[in-house]
């Protein structure tokens, strides 16, 4: 969920011939074959909703470089974030059972859940979880889930936000947020006495029939219609693990695994108001509720262009909204390590798209680059070389992350021969909401190893001054390698450690930058 709403600012060259508002499939599938080709994808599924109606669903590529076997409209893909529409609209259910309002204070229901003030903690409500208005900096305290396989628990993220430092004050701009996703969906379960999975189970997919959905990897008992995630670059392809949110921990900021064919059930519900059946006479949250989904709760800057005119942006309750050439667009996107995917609607062209991918780096160029092209033509702009000027963007991005990483690690070779004594960085550390590393000697290598994130976990190569790079083994070619800087005692020896990523391209998920161990004594 190492996901956030993204945007991509483009100077786009005009085509000089004119499209259609409707694409024919003919059409659509030549326009993902070329985005897979131009930026590296293995596997992407795509659907296209027009007029209200599904007029596309279809797979390409491949599901792993393992199986080779085709990508179809039934292949299952994490979504990540878009998942967090979906507890919006959980909670948007229980609103209207009359079992909560959306300013009901948090602490009515999770009495444990504390944030960094006193203050905000007493009037922190309901609707705030949903918004990323909470203060905290991005990405704040995903390190708890990132990367997966650590020994946290929901009890930890409830009590965890006393330690980090606001970023900004309550209520005043938008820094996107996964953890306090994960406090909605320990309330849904508090609230309904079912957890968050099961109650996205059976109060959205079982009336939609989103048969092939599951709102955790756990409930897929057969896999043989999974897409596995990648990672590719310019010197190698490679099939990845599925990202497991563990047992400790609630799906609702990004655990949900779909496929085109169900998301355009969803896309469609979302499209009706809230209604769904063959002649719309089922109402799975009323129209109330999506007003309120679908109303800017958290205000972000607009990117006016010529070509847009957009002149609001912000954040609603699980969608990113804003107005393009006139339309209302509501948009999500999502990401996990080797899963990207984004949902785009233009109500009132009853218009939706849902591009799913299982490549990291290219994913989500291929996906913004299918749903520009496609929506451009429902908004009456004039089409642009969305391909052409995103694969610059792409390769350009690319070739000034490996620059600056290779600058580092030039360093690093430079100075490999520098002694150091080990004794002195050597010890226990610990931070307050993180838990403790162990800095230790291996094979005469310095080593850190995180205690509860057991991927966390690698060499300490000298840098320069009381610094030191890690290249996590377990996680090689992620663009997670991080900076480790010591503070010395007047004696030299190590008292506390604060870190960060050494990549422009490192997801923000990896907060290494909010950690702040201290040496126990």
């Amino acid at each position: 969920m190492k996901t956030k709403v993204l945007s991509f600012t483009v100077i786009a060259l005009l085509f000089h011939q004119t499209v259609s508002a409707q694409f024919s499939s003919r059409q659509i599938d030549s326009l993902v074959e070329k985005s897979m080709k131009e930026f590296n994808v293995v596997g992407a599924s795509v659907a296209v909703i027009e007029n209200g109606k599904i007029i596309h669903e279809k797979g390409y590529g491949i599901k792993s470089l393992d199986s080779k076997q085709p990508v179809n409209q039934l292949t299952n893909f994490q979504i990540a974030s878009n998942s967090k529409a979906f507890t919006a609209a959980s909670l948007s259910i229980l609103v209207d059972e009359g079992k909560i309002s959306w300013n009901d204070k948090v602490i009515k229901y999770i009495p444990e859940f504390k944030m960094y003030d006193d203050y905000v903690t007493q009037n922190f409500i309901i609707e705030d979880l949903l918004c990323h208005r909470s203060g905290l900096s991005l990405g704040a305290g995903d390190l708890m889930q990132f990367p997966d396989g650590g020994n946290f628990t929901i009890n930890d993220v409830l009590t965890n936000f006393q330690h980090f430092k606001p970023a900004s004050p309550f209520r005043t701009k938008w820094d996107y947020d996964n953890q306090l996703y994960f406090v909605a969906g320990e309330l849904i379960k508090r609230v309904s006495g079912i957890a968050w999975e099961e109650f996205v189970r059976t109060k959205i997919f079982v009336p939609l029939q989103m048969t092939n959905s599951y709102s955790s990897t756990s409930y897929i008992k057969d896999r043989t219609n999974l897409a596995l995630p990648h990672l590719t670059t310019a010197k190698e392809k490679k099939t990845l693990s599925l990202y497991d949110f563990g047992p400790n921990m609630n799906g609702a900021a990004g655990g949900i695994v779909s496929n085109v064919s169900d998301m355009s059930k969803w896309m469609q519900l979302q499209l009706n108001g809230g209604k769904y059946g063959p002649k719309l006479e089922n109402t799975l949250f009323t129209s109330d509720r999506q007003r309120e989904m679908w109303s800017i709760h958290t205000v972000m800057e607009a990117d006016y262009s010529p070509t847009y005119k957009t002149r609001f942006n912000g954040y609603g309750l699980g969608w990113g909204l804003e107005d393009k050439n006139g339309y209302f667009t509501v948009e999500h996107t999502g990401g996990l390590d080797g899963m990207l995917s984004i949902v785009r609607m233009i109500p009132e062209k009853k218009f939706g798209i849902v591009v799913l991918t299982n490549t990291q780096q290219g994913g989500i160029y291929l996906a913004y680059s299918i749903a520009n092209i496609l929506s451009d033509a429902q908004l009456n702009v004039p089409p642009q070389k969305w391909i052409t000027n995103l694969s610059k963007a792409y390769q350009n991005s690319q070739g000034k992350n490996d620059l600056e990483t290779a600058k580092i690690w030039k360093t690093v070779d430079s100075n490999k021969n520098i002694k150091i004594k080990n004794e002195d960085y050597t010890g226990i550390y610990e931070d307050k909401w993180f838990g403790k590393a162990e800095i230790s000697v291996k094979d005469g290598q310095l080593w850190f190893r995180s205690l509860r994130s057991p991927k966390l976990n690698g060499p300490m190569k000298y840098y320069q001054a009381n610094t030191f790079v890690i290249p996590w083994p377990e996680m090689k070619g992620m663009d997670t390698d991080a900076f480790t800087m010591f503070t010395l005692d007047e004696n030299g020896k190590g008292q506390s450690i604060k870190m960060k990523g050494i990549s422009p391209a490192i997801d923000f998920s990896y907060d290494f930058q909010d950690l702040n161990f201290q040496r126990v004594k």
